[in-house]
């Protein structure tokens, strides 16, 4: 666990290069209708009637039942239910029917609700995100037309602190200061038109590291927790510890984003939370990947969703966090601690904190069900927890249950899960406001051009920054909110008595938790574009400076979105050459290179190194 703060400042600057598709509201890419899977009659309208199927209705289990569905809503259900006449009738023997599962934890920008409608999950919960589109996605959720997307909950800016977590991922967000007003602050989020109100508490105290984050003290936590009342929101805390998740629960707060990790769920917390009545959404999805015990790429793997997923939900779900080796027993624990609060009566959310590693929207909820279920809850309270159980808690009164009266938020799936939980990924049909969605395959990224022949990439020894191919470019932490500068020039005097070098100076300042600055080079010309460099084994380069510690960063597969890997070297006071294999970026995929950065981080202050005769090899 010693790692995780490097992971989260390597996290932030791929947020950064990744900036374009923040926090943007754009539909799935257009996919031809004929790569798409057969779909049910009742495409021609949202009225339908599906005839001898098992029903999941949220709670109860309802064998060899009609359901009707008239104008987007359920108009009946049960073993005895009328099929009127002149409806579509799909046959549901065999099959089991679900209400339309929710996603009580993910961070929707991009694409990332299209991906979930996929997948079944009509509606996600977004922990933080853009609070400009709280109108927008206010208006969508209330209607029945056709559409694409899963809807969206939101709680818009979260309450954080300044350089606090929250604040690193390329937006400029509101921050709540030390001598701050928090009630006047959580009024300002209401007024922005926040579903509830996030509350983040982290300080990577619980992460088993020297280094620490600017958060919330614990009144003004407390402070928050109240106003959110008094605008009858819910307040969810994020916590990674068990201190400040006590303190959270005794000061009222509604739920928890996330299980603490610094140690097992105790009797004197689960008995705290149960009295409290307040929820937690485990996120094991997200949580087993800081384990590294691969879900993520188990989901990837498995035939029954790989054909509908995207190049770029494969590689964040392949992603892992950088850390020097597994810890399975961290996952065995986080399992446990999710089983005691179960076993205490605490009420337990399906979450997954899509949009970090080893994630991806809709696909990760049927991982996160998976591993509810290993955790102790049986099917049922896991597909509860998914769908009546996040309803109820977040006051979603028109989804979550099949029931006469409620939109027809549905997902049809082959077997039956209540007997095997990874039946939900068997999915036959998704229904959203009645409306079949077409559940196009994602059409294969196609290959990436070949590199360049010459292995050179630069030796700098003309009269201007000119690689054989490709940009160099400076990098920092200012697009971030940070204040770290850096520079790039052309110097005499390289390498082995050469002509040139690259000269790469900069500062690390303070004010950003995670600061970085340096060069980065894009083999394509830009981050949009990637280049094949699967026949090469080595990075190659001569640098010389001013002692410190450095990274090499490879940014790799199906976008800039993916989390990069990343190896240290040593800029000395005389030149050295650095043989990095390429094989010891983990996870990096040298079909489809995209950019290669050297950069410095903390600690803060000066910095100075230099380059010559960069080489792919």
């Amino acid at each position: 666990m010693k790692r995780w703060p490097e992971f989260i400042a390597v996290a932030a600057l791929a947020a950064v290069l990744a900036f374009a598709v923040f926090a943007q509201d754009r539909p799935a890419p257009a996919q031809p209708s004929s790569t798409a899977k057969d779909a049910p009659a009742s495409t021609r309208g949202n009225s339908f009637a599906i005839r001898d199927v098992r029903v999941f209705d949220g709670e109860h289990v309802i064998e060899n039942a009609n359901v009707v569905v008239r104008d987007g809503r359920i108009a009946a259900v049960g073993a005895d239910a009328e099929v009127p006449q002149g409806l579509d009738v799909i046959d549901g023997a065999g099959k089991t029917l679900l209400p339309g599962l929710i996603d009580a934890h993910t961070h929707s920008w991009g694409n990332a609700r299209a991906d979930a409608l996929r997948f079944g999950v009509t509606t996600e919960l977004d922990m933080l995100g853009d609070w400009n589109r709280l109108p927008q996605i206010e208006q969508r959720r209330g209607s029945l037309a056709p559409t694409t997307q899963a809807d969206l909950w939101s709680a818009g800016a979260a309450v954080t602190a300044p350089g606090g977590h929250g604040t690193q991922y390329g937006m400029d967000v509101p921050t709540l200061a030390a001598d701050g007003d928090a009630a006047a602050f959580v009024d300002a989020r209401v007024a922005e038109g926040s579903d509830y109100i996030k509350i983040i508490v982290e300080d990577l105290s619980a992460y088993g590291t020297d280094m620490r984050m600017p958060t919330l003290a614990p009144a003004q936590v407390a402070a928050a927790i109240d106003a959110a009342h008094r605008h009858d929101r819910l307040a969810v805390v994020h916590v990674s510890g068990r201190a400040p998740a006590m303190r959270a629960i005794d000061a009222g707060a509604d739920g928890l984003a996330h299980i603490f990790i610094d140690a097992a769920v105790d009797e004197a917390f689960a008995k705290a939370a149960r009295s409290h009545d307040s929820f937690v959404i485990p996120t094991l999805s997200v949580l087993s990947g800081i384990a590294g015990t691969g879900e993520g790429a188990k989901l990837a793997a498995d035939p029954r969703l790989q054909p509908w997923l995207g190049g770029e939900q494969v590689a964040t779900l392949e992603a892992s966090f950088p850390l020097h080796a597994r810890d399975p027993a961290l996952g065995e624990r986080l399992l446990a601690s999710v089983g005691a609060l179960h076993a205490a009566g605490v009420t337990i959310l399906a979450g997954t904190d899509a949009g970090n590693p080893g994630t991806t929207h809709g696909a990760s909820l049927h991982g996160e069900l998976e591993l509810l279920v290993r955790a102790g809850l049986s099917p049922a309270e896991a597909l509860n927890s998914a769908t009546a159980a996040t309803a109820d808690a977040f006051g979603l009164d028109d989804r979550g249950r099949i029931a006469p009266g409620l939109r027809a938020d549905l997902v049809l799936v082959d077997g039956n899960p209540l007997a095997d939980i990874t039946a939900t990924r068997a999915i036959d049909a998704v229904w959203k406001n009645g409306h079949a969605v077409e559940r196009a395959l994602a059409r294969p990224a196609g290959p990436a051009a070949a590199a360049p022949g010459d292995t050179l990439v630069d030796d700098f020894e003309g009269d201007a920054i000119a690689p054989r191919f490709g940009a160099w470019h400076p990098t920092t932490d200012a697009i971030a909110g940070g204040a770290s500068v850096a520079s790039h020039a052309l110097v005499a005097g390289g390498a082995d008595g050469t002509r040139g070098a690259l000269a790469v100076r900069g500062e690390i300042k303070p004010g950003f938790a995670f600061p970085w600055a340096g060069v980065i080079f894009f083999p394509a010309g830009d981050a949009t574009q990637a280049l094949d460099f699967s026949a090469r084994t080595e990075l190659v380069f001569k640098v010389r400076g001013d002692g410190r510690r450095y990274n090499a960063m490879l940014f790799s597969g199906p976008s800039m979105q993916g989390m990069p890997s990343m190896q240290a070297f040593t800029a000395g006071e005389d030149w050295t050459e650095v043989r990095l294999p390429l094989d010891g970026f983990a996870g990096a995929d040298l079909a489809q290179l995209r950019a290669i950065a050297f950069t410095a981080g903390k600690p803060e202050g000066g910095f100075e190194f230099f380059l010559d005769h960069v080489e792919v090899r």
